[in-house]
């Protein structure tokens, strides 16, 4: 790849949205030399929410890719597969997490939101980009040397290139191409809860039961997060202080140490609710001298614990096209080429396997394309 290249063609970017995906390409072009970075994000306070990230093998090896690899290993929980369990706790098998990465590096685990969102803010900063908070793109216009684009506060910019990177509501997206399928409600809805990491578990679980099945994620050196899917066709509106009842409720058939987990859950615990909700652009990503990564292409459901991973993914990518190429479109092309068939395998495999968790399929006919998706993901993708 050549640097020169990327900033010959990008010299000027407008990157919107601050969250991995927008921050990942943001680090890529400066650290490819491309100074014209401008980086926005709707939210003022550029914060982040939610409980924790799993650092599956595709999303563990594309942070370390970044670079990121010794502060996962610090201030997450980075470990060697998982234990599955039936709803007792009794051990059924001991899956194993190959280290793609590095032979240094453990093949998953776990972080923080809050945590991962410090560590890429400060990376971007230290790079010298500078964000401009509390606002988004309003409408833009191209022509074929450059993008015109109007923001939400009234003021102007032109970009070489624009990219879109706001998430699953994406402005971006909407903008250029209007008539896209919508975001989808996949009929189930995630809870997570934060839990202290209780005394032996060195490594990342999950519990059969009859109703559901629980996973725990070790995401800091003393924090899990436990995630729960649950069939909701109907998406219920539910009220917060309904959560821990409800919660508990969910896991009533579990013994052994989720029962010890569950009987910890309180009005205190911080509980997040998410309906699950999908989105996959299959035909281009690109138009012109704007493109889309992450969620505002892609929404996958966490069931292959790969959505942070593969916007990663999307941004080292993007940035190796454009310093290979001799125009804009024959990096978009070769992006388009590369992702689109390697994100489709993410989003439709986690669609499926959440289909038969709902469906309360076989569990070898769920073993089957879980263990074929695990083989797709760690697929080298550069």
């Amino acid at each position: 790849m050549s640097n020169e290249n990327v900033r010959k063609l990008a010299g000027r970017v407008l990157i919107v949205g601050g969250g991995v995906g927008g921050m990942a390409v943001a680090i890529r072009l400066a650290e490819a030399g491309v100074t014209g970075i401008d980086l926005i994000d709707s939210d003022p306070k550029w914060g982040v929410y939610g409980t924790g990230i799993t650092l599956s093998m595709l999303t563990l090896r594309a942070f370390g890719d970044l670079g990121f690899a010794p502060q996962l290993m610090t201030e997450g929980n980075c470990y060697d597969g998982i234990f599955l369990c039936d709803n007792k706790g009794n051990l059924l098998r001991d899956i194993a997490a190959p280290r793609l990465f590095s032979p240094d590096v453990p093949g998953e685990g776990g972080v923080l939101r809050p945590v991962l969102h410090a560590m890429m803010k400060k990376k971007v900063t230290d790079l010298g980009i500078k964000a401009r908070l509390g606002i988004t793109i309003e409408s833009y216009a191209q022509d074929e040397s450059g993008v015109d684009v109007v923001f939400s506060d009234g003021s102007q910019g032109r970009y070489d290139l624009v990219i879109g990177a706001d998430g699953l509501f994406s402005k971006t997206r909407a903008l250029t191409f209007p008539d896209a399928p919508k975001p989808r409600f996949t009929g189930q809805a995630c809870w997570r809860v934060l839990f202290d990491i209780p005394e032996g578990w060195e490594k990342g679980r999950m519990f059969l039961g009859e109703k559901v099945k629980v996973g725990f994620s070790l995401c800091s050196p003393n924090k899990m997060y436990m995630y729960l899917l649950e069939h909701v066709p109907d998406n219920p509106w539910r009220n917060e202080s309904e959560f821990p009842a409800i919660l508990r409720r969910l896991m009533d058939d579990f013994q052994g140490p989720v029962a010890e987990l569950r009987d910890q859950i309180n009005d205190k615990s911080h509980i997040v609710y998410r309906p699950l909700e999908a989105l996959l652009l299959t035909d281009t990503w690109t138009k012109g001298r704007v493109a889309l990564l992450g969620d505002a292409a892609h929404a996958t459901t966490p069931h292959l614990g790969s959505g942070a991973g593969a916007a990663v993914e999307d941004a080292i990518v993007l940035v190796e096209e454009l310093g290979r190429a001799g125009s804009i479109d024959e990096a978009f092309e070769a992006y388009n080429r590369r992702r689109i068939p390697r994100a489709s395998v993410v989003v439709n495999n986690s669609l499926r396997l959440g289909e038969l968790e709902m469906a309360s399929a076989p569990m070898s006919e769920q073993a089957a394309i879980m263990g074929a998706s695990l083989a797709a993901i760690a697929e080298p993708y550069r």
